[in-house]
Parts: structure tokens; C-alpha cells; sequence
């Protein structure tokens, strides 16, 4: 089956981002890295492995990627937020469903391929792609990632999902119900259980039983990967991060597909 992929290149309703307001552009994905748009080095890092099938792009402004995607890629309109968007694309192309961002500029076809093939061979109906920490610091020395500390290690999100079955939705309701309650701490505290984040604080806390609290919530199997190459785990999220992705595509191209 082909595997269909969603690219989230919206902004959040009321909130220009600022690097796109700084370059005098209507949105991230369009800021230049190494002579392209960032979204366009995603979109042929995706087209360049065998399994995807269709590429659609969530954004509000489709008119703003004219010339730029090719003809064949479709646009999804953003709902409420990133959790309901994603809720839209899952009913519009179905499962299997890959979702990354526009602004993971470094993303390299053989991360792609590795992480769907680990993410199928796991059995889980959503898997999301890490980066330890000693990878980061190994491949990208000096860059600041947010990183999650658990008790068998530090990570870094890479913003790569694989929703592989039906299932996943549930996963999806439970992140549009923490979505929703961001500003109240509180409630999603009493969503997730105040034990495992007890367990957190003490450094207790685990991957495996973040999955499996996860799964409890959601009645689906969940798992996360990690990536082989700390660099998945650089995104644009700040101009230090569009210095250091133009610095390393200048002296580290990324490899053929």
C-alpha cells in the first residue's frame, strides 16, 4: 500500500510566526535555505523514496506555494490546530499516514525509509521518530534541542509520525483533548494521571511507559523510534537554527537519494 504523507506548513490562527514576519514572507516553509525554500527540500527528500504515494500539504494559503510544489502535490485547508489537522488528512488519505513538517529542512530520504520500515516492523498503529541525545551531540555539536529526560535516556523529537492504522485516530483524539487543555495545566494532568507524572519528576519515567500510558489512553498500540542521525532532530524554529541548517548544508550537502 502506498504511503501517503501530510506536510504541516500552516501558521497557528491570530499568530504570524516571527522568522516568516522577520524575512517579509507570508510563512516559514517559504524561507530560503541553501538557494530553496525549505519545503521544497522536504517534498524531494519524500518524493525521492519508493513507498510514498501522495504528498498533500496543510496550509491556509495554498496560492503562496504556487510554482514552487510541484502540480501533482494537493493541499488539505488547517483546522482548529495541529491535532485536528492531522484529524482531517487521517480522514481524507487514510492509513498508513507519514506527517512532518515544512520547515525540517535537513530531512534526508534514508531517514525516511529507515523510520517507516522500523515503524512497520514494530507493530504499533502510531510511531513517532527520536533523536537521543548522544546522537545530537555527536552529529550536531553545539545546537540546543528542547530534550525530554527520562529515565533511559534524553531525546529530541523529530517531527516525523507514522499513523499506520485505523487506530491511530484515537491516539489523535487524546493529543486534541491535551491540545486543547494547553493552557491548564491542571486538566492535562488529570488526563495523562498524576503517577506517571510523579514518575517523571523523579526521573522515573521511561519510553516504554510513555507508550503504554499513551496506548491506555488512546486504546492503540504506540511506540517511538529512534533515527540514526542526531541531525533529524534540527528543525527552524529560530534564526540560530536557519544559521545552522545553512551551515550544514553548505558543508555537509546532503547525500543523493
Amino acid at each position: 500500500m502506498a504511503l501517503n504523507v501530510l506536510i504541516l506548513a500552516g501558521s497557528r490562527p491570530g499568530r504570524p510566526d516571527p522568522m516568516a514576519q522577520a524575512a517579509g514572507i507570508s510563512h516559514k516553509a517559504l524561507l530560503p535555505v541553501g538557494g530553496s525554500p525549505m519545503i521544497s527540500r522536504v517534498i524531494t527528500a519524500l518524493q525521492s523514496v519508493e513507498a510514498i504515494g501522495k504528498i498533500a500539504i496543510c496550509i491556509e494559503r495554498p496560492e503562496v506555494l504556487a510554482g514552487i510544489v510541484p502540480d501533482n502535490v494537493t493541499f488539505i485547508p488547517p483546522a482548529s490546530g495541529p491535532s485536528s489537522s492531522v484529524m482531517k488528512a487521517l480522514d481524507t488519505l487514510g492509513t498508513p499516514l507519514l506527517v512532518t513538517t515544512a520547515d525540517h529542512a535537513l530531512l534526508e530520504p534514508a531517514w525516511v525509509r529507515s523510520f517507516v520500515q522500523k515503524a512497520q516492523e514494530s507493530g504499533a498503529d502510531v510511531v513517532a521518530g527520536i533523536a537521543m541525545e548522544r546522537d545530537i551531540l555527536r552529529d550536531v555539536p553545539g545546537t540546543k534541542r528542547t530534550m525530554i529526560r527520562l529515565a533511559d535516556g534524553a531525546f529530541s523529537g523529530c517531527n516525523m509520525f507514522l499513523f499506520r492504522t485505523p487506530a491511530a485516530a484515537g491516539v489523535i483524539r487524546l493529543w486534541q483533548k491535551l491540545e486543547a487543555d494547553r493552557k491548564n495545566p491542571l486538566k492535562m494532568a488529570r488526563t495523562l494521571g498524576l503517577g506517571i507524572l510523579l514518575r517523571f519528576v523523579l526521573r522515573r519515567l521511561t519510553r516504554a511507559d510513555v507508550c503504554r500510558r499513551i496506548g491506555q489512553l488512546s486504546h492503540a498500540r504506540v511506540a517511538m523510534i529512534e533515527l540514526p542521525n542526531g541531525r533529524a532532530a534540527v528543525d527552524v524554529d529560530k534564526p540560530a537554527d536557519l544559521e545552522l541548517v545553512t551551515h550544514l548544508l553548505a558543508s555537509h550537502p546532503l547525500p543523493a537519494a
